[in-house]
């Protein structure tokens, strides 16, 4: 017995000592926010210190991707590194918005029970792991944040919902209230954006011993558009939508803040992976957000719907204070968090995330990690094939451009070379081949929605 406890003694010791040396993962992830409202990403207007401080600590990636311009597929290929039209998530899921003709609806649209998340990976390597705040994968008990790989949630399972309390939470659909664990609904008795933070830090402050797991799912900068007196009163020289969308960045950056400074208090710091970033471009119309330089906005193919903010800091492993301009994807933070805890890439099946670890770590400036990157939505679809974009339409021909010269799409190339035209196109048809029908169906007016938005935004301009 005297053997064995010295044995069990030294081999928890052991474990301890391994684990400890896996990084924890800090995943900060806004929504709907704009490409351009960050002071890291030059706005003068915005406070975001502390996301600066991140960005200086680490790389930003100019050419970061998105894999939908609306957030619920986003986050399907976020959280399982593959493309999510492989497996039928090719539409946003939105209680009331949806055919009649759809495969599933209401509570049943959801991430499907075959896929393997983030989560269910990273648990595999020892991780703990966290969910607060928006979900959007799955109304249903079965697609249930606890139920897909994460220990702790504290949020709520649909796409948006107030920052304030609720006053009457029976006349609200289940999936705006506020649950901690499964099933316990509570309404928040403070903003919610600082309330999802306080959350975080006190996780993080109970697993400070093991390596954890933290996706920090803000619905901020989405609609509604609330912010508290205190936030608003720091701009006084704006009004309307934009006042009130700097005071709700300078509330979730604040939060940020919160998390990184409790890493530091730690010791944590340095040997924690965290990541900034957004689930699609901004929606300027809904609420004033600025994707200038780039054209477009939320829900379209322009480069101002699907390009967003995005960060990455490791100060034990990668050097501060890069700019990494080839593109990347969400599809790349899977493996790139699966391969820095340990895993062995070989184990994940059927992704199409790359691990960004060889490029940020041993300096591979020579390789793109996506040659090719895809996107589709009903008949719209786009190639980006290095620096070509090929953007497919259904109510005009295709557009081609050079986004090495024209971030801002305003020269469609498409009749200069007519050629190139029809072999991405060609290319578009035959990964589309790989994929499966969707599981349900927005109604077809919200198609037309969509390019109207897009012709508004053609050239970036920025509209209350």
């Amino acid at each position: 017995m005297k053997y064995k406890f010295i044995f069990t003694s030294i081999f928890l010791v052991t474990q301890l000592i391994i684990g400890q040396q896996k990084p924890n993962i800090v995943l900060l992830f806004a929504d709907d926010a704009g490409y351009s409202d960050f002071g890291f990403q030059g706005s003068k207007i915005m406070k975001t210190p502390n996301l600066d401080k991140l960005a200086r600590r680490g790389v930003i990636f100019s050419q970061g991707y998105v894999t939908d311009a609306t957030c619920g597929p986003s986050r399907a290929g976020l959280i399982t590194g593959r493309y999510q039209q492989r497996f039928g998530y090719e539409e946003i899921n939105v209680p009331g918005y949806m055919s009649k003709n759809s495969a599933l609806l209401g509570d049943d649209m959801g991430l499907p029970l075959n896929q393997m998340t983030m989560a269910d990976y990273l648990k595999k390597l020892g991780y703990t792991n966290a969910l607060f705040g928006k979900w959007h994968l799955g109304d249903a008990d079965r697609y249930h944040p606890l139920k897909r790989g994460f220990d702790v949630f504290y949020g709520f399972r649909g796409g948006d919902r107030s920052y304030f309390e609720y006053p009457d939470p029976s006349k609200i659909h289940h999936d705006k209230r506020m649950e901690r664990g499964f099933g316990n609904y509570e309404e928040p008795k403070s903003y919610v954006t600082d309330l999802l933070a306080d959350e975080a830090v006190n996780f993080i402050e109970n697993n400070k011993n093991t390596p954890f797991f933290v996706m920090l799912s803000f619905n901020a900068v989405h609609t509604p558009m609330e912010a508290r007196k205190e936030d608003l009163e720091k701009f006084p020289n704006l009004d309307g939508k934009r006042k009130e969308l700097a005071a709700m960045t300078l509330a979730m950056d604040r939060a940020c803040g919160k998390v990184l400074d409790k890493l530091k208090e730690l010791g944590l710091d340095k040997n924690t992976i965290v990541v900034f970033s957004n689930d699609n471009g901004g929606p300027t119309d809904k609420n004033a957000s600025d994707n200038r330089p780039l054209s477009g906005t939320k829900s379209n193919h322009l480069e101002g719907g699907l390009r967003v903010p995005f960060i990455l800091s490791w100060p034990d492993k990668i050097d501060k204070g890069i700019v990494y301009n080839y593109p990347v994807s969400t599809l790349d933070l899977l493996p790139t968090f699966y391969s820095a805890g340990g895993g062995n890439l070989g184990d994940l099946t059927k992704i199409d995330g790359v691990d960004l670890l060889p490029f940020l770590i041993h300096k591979n400036t020579t390789g793109r990690p996506h040659q090719e990157l895809f996107w589709k939505k009903d008949v719209r679809a786009v190639l980006r094939e290095g620096d070509m974009k090929l953007i497919r339409f259904p109510d005009r021909p295709a557009e081609l451009y050079d986004l090495s010269k024209d971030i801002s799409e305003q020269y469609n190339l498409a009749h200069q070379y007519p050629e190139k035209v029809k072999e991405m196109f060609k290319k578009i048809f035959e990964w589309e081949l790989t994929l499966e029908r969707p599981l349900w169906l927005l109604k077809r007016k919200f198609e037309k929605y969509d390019i109207d938005r897009m012709d508004a935004y053609r050239n970036g301009s920025l509209k209350d």
